[in-house]
């Protein structure tokens, strides 16, 4: 996941090797752009420098791996189906008048009366895990590590890791040993590889899911958060970006309602403080994404550099499935 748009980030420092890295980069990719220009981030020299540098350490890592990855478990949610509610078929019951050559069948004893269960209120909820977002916030330090940073805010919401630069870097460079190629095309990160570092680090059954409709996926991940205490990765931006989901508002409890509409979420950006020319300005950490914000970040998946059958058109999310604290 590379194609992030051009930004204006923080300048970056300006360093020898960096300098002389950037002009052999910049002349691989064709653009005129000096040293200088890369470290104060001229025209988007940075970022093209950043996506550059990217690109060529993928192709010093060979090819990606052709191996077995968590699949896309493709869930069907009640508004994707046509499919009725069950429905009981009434019994009848014994006629009590006498049938004429048949014997007499005494009249049946009434079955008592169940007592009626009320029905449960239906009510909003308003629900966020975490109650100090600062301080499980980390920003992606490049342009192209919004995965390890969401993967780090997972964790470090789960109390498995800290939010420390040191920690994202080490993260990003153990991708390769959970890259794949039916979970990328172009190498690197991707949802199953996310799934398998967040195991690595001790947060057990995270599943990659697809669904058909936004409202799904959101009504999904609202009852998984309720379920496990755990975020769920959000893929944005067709999936070229990572939003950690750690609650939501909906107008009825979704683990009661089937029905119930998620209108939003809470949302742990790694993008935050930056500006995307294409996405605009990034919000705040436990920013509430209403539904015009989610229809307008959390679309379906379609990547640029190939197919992916198991999640094309799909909107994707790594959803927990164990309760926190068990089997870790």
């Amino acid at each position: 996941m590379t194609d992030i748009p051009l930004t204006a980030p923080r300048p970056r420092r300006l360093t020898w090797r960096r300098v002389v890295v950037a002009a052999l980069v910049l002349s691989l990719v064709g653009v005129p752009l000096g040293g200088v220009a890369v470290a104060t981030d001229t025209l988007g020299a940075g970022d093209l420098f950043e996506r550059a540098v990217a690109r060529i350490d993928r192709i010093l890592a060979g090819p990606v791996p052709d191996r077995p990855a968590p699949a896309t478990i493709i869930i069907e949610t009640p508004d994707e189906t046509d499919e009725p509610e069950p429905t009981a078929t009434p019994i009848p019951s014994p006629s009590a008048t006498p049938v004429a050559g048949a014997s007499q069948i005494p009249t049946p004893i009434p079955a008592p009366t169940a007592t009626p269960v009320p029905t449960p209120a239906r009510v909003p909820v308003d629900l966020d895990i975490v109650t100090d977002h600062e301080a499980v916030f980390a920003h992606e330090l490049k342009v192209t590590w919004c995965a390890p940073a969401g993967v780090q805010m997972t964790l470090a919401v789960l109390g498995l890791a800290d939010t420390s630069n040191a920690f994202q870097r080490e993260l990003q460079s153990r991708v390769h040993e959970w890259e794949s190629l039916t979970d990328s095309r172009d190498g690197l990160w991707g949802p199953s590889a996310m799934a398998l570092a967040l195991e690595d680090y001790g947060a057990l059954g995270y599943e990659v899911r697809g669904y058909k409709t936004r409202q799904g996926a959101l009504r999904d991940a609202a009852k998984a958060i309720m379920k496990t205490g755990s975020p769920v990765i959000l893929l944005a931006w067709r999936g070229a970006h990572t939003w950690v989901m750690t609650g939501f508002r909906a107008d009825a409890d979704p683990a009661v309602f089937s029905n119930a509409r998620i209108n939003g979420a809470y949302v742990l950006d790694p993008w935050y403080p930056d500006v995307s020319s294409i996405w605009g300005a990034s919000d705040p950490p436990g920013t509430y994404q209403n539904n015009a914000e989610m229809e307008r970040n959390y679309l379906p998946w379609k990547r640029p550099e190939g197919k992916y059958p198991e999640r094309d058109g799909l909107f994707i999310s790594v959803v927990p499935t164990v309760k926190v604290g068990a089997a870790r």
